[in-house]
């Protein structure tokens, strides 16, 4: 899981005893090298692995990960969490484009539809988006502003039979 960058870490068990702690990007370490640190709140030690990017701008950025098993290399770490980050994506697609969590009703068989029908039409808007070439806020964007100007033609016509 990612670590923000002022999260307090121990670098030995004792030093977490001791309350002896330093922000996670002060530490130094190379790329490819994981450290096993110790964080206040959890009862054992924890593989701090760091990533470095470009971002599309240009500047580089950092990632901290943390993972609970001690055996792991730093490339397994990373691998996990781009299969974990693609995850998080198809739930944020889920929550803001799909309303999955906007039912407000309170029967089973209705609830179970209204999930069912927000995963399919997650799928559907991420196969659209796939062949127009739009990301998926971009599609949604694009298809609110088609419904929009389609609401305005008929207001207008609307406005001129009322006159």
């Amino acid at each position: 899981m990612a670590c923000k960058s002022n999260r307090l870490i121990s670098l030995s068990e004792g030093d977490k005893r001791h309350k002896i702690s330093q922000r996670v990007d002060t530490l130094e370490f190379q790329k490819g090298q994981s450290v096993k640190v110790w964080i206040a709140g959890v009862d054992f030690a924890l593989l701090l692995s760091k990533e470095v990017f470009k971002n599309r701008d240009g500047s580089t950025g950092e990632l901290y990960l943390l993972c609970s098993d001690l055996d792991c290399s730093d490339e397994l770490i990373q691998a996990i969490y781009q299969k974990r980050w693609n995850v998080e994506v198809f739930h944020k697609s889920l929550k803001s484009n799909a309303g999955i969590t906007r039912s407000s009703v309170h029967a089973i068989r209705t609830h179970r539809n209204h999930q069912f029908l927000s995963i399919y039409s997650a799928f559907k808007l991420e196969t659209l988006s796939l062949k127009l070439n739009l990301g998926k806020f971009g599609f949604k964007a694009k298809l609110y502003m088609k419904t929009l100007k389609t609401a305005f033609t008929e207001l207008q016509s609307l406005k001129a039979v009322s006159a």
